[in-house]
């Protein structure tokens, strides 16, 4: 490791000693109450601290509290996460102002400003017009965002992206049907085209 890895390291050990009292009390508190909303309510307050300070407290807080998430992480100033079963790994960075719903994101993915990353696309049913929408339930899903993604600022992904995968600014998308490499735009969103089948052409063409 470099000297400025080392200093990094550092720095990052010392701010998980501080957030252990938070965490240790939001642990005691998700004893008593409901889980997800505990967490919520913590993300939400840690998501008010501005600067680098808030940068690595967000970082070490969701080491411990989200499975399978590493403190090599930014996530930016008040983006919340909504579920504890949220995977973030080495590299990721989260944008400002992002809701984050119950998903996994793969290592060196960014994550623009103002982008909804929903649970799925089933969270509330609608068919029985007799009832009340909020009464008809819905269903969680863990969606998968892949490695070395870039998702474009206010994006709404309600479905897996394959790795490599691009999404531009302002697009929903709502299906699966994406391949690895593929450029995503509009709303619905669909492929435009693909990053490797694009590139591997265009240097078979340059050097045929």
């Amino acid at each position: 490791m470099t000297a400025r890895q080392i200093t990094k390291r550092s720095i990052k050990n010392a701010f998980l000693v501080l957030i252990w009292p938070v965490y240790a009390l939001y642990r005691a508190l998700s004893m008593v109450g409901d889980i997800d909303g505990t967490f919520m309510s913590f993300s939400q307050a840690l998501s008010l601290i501005p600067g680098k300070v808030g940068t690595y407290l967000r970082a070490a807080f969701y080491r411990l509290a989200c499975p399978a998430t590493t403190d090599e992480i930014s996530v930016g100033f008040l983006t919340i996460l909504s579920h504890r079963n949220t995977s973030i790994a080495k590299g990721v960075y989260i944008g400002p102002q992002c809701n984050i719903g119950m998903c996994s994101i793969g290592e060196n993915t960014l994550i623009g400003s103002g982008v909804h990353i929903l649970s799925g696309s089933r969270q509330h049913e609608f068919q029985d017009a007799q009832k009340p929408i909020q009464d008809q339930g819905g269903a969680f899903e863990k969606i998968r965002i892949g490695a070395d993604c870039w998702v474009g600022n206010s994006a709404v992904i309600m479905a897996t992206v394959a790795d490599g995968c691009i999404v531009a600014a302002g697009s929903v998308l709502s299906k699966s049907a994406n391949k690895e490499g593929d450029i995503l735009a509009g709303n619905p969103s669909r492929t435009i085209r693909n990053r490797f089948v694009d590139s591997s052409q265009t240097q078979q063409g340059t050097v045929g």
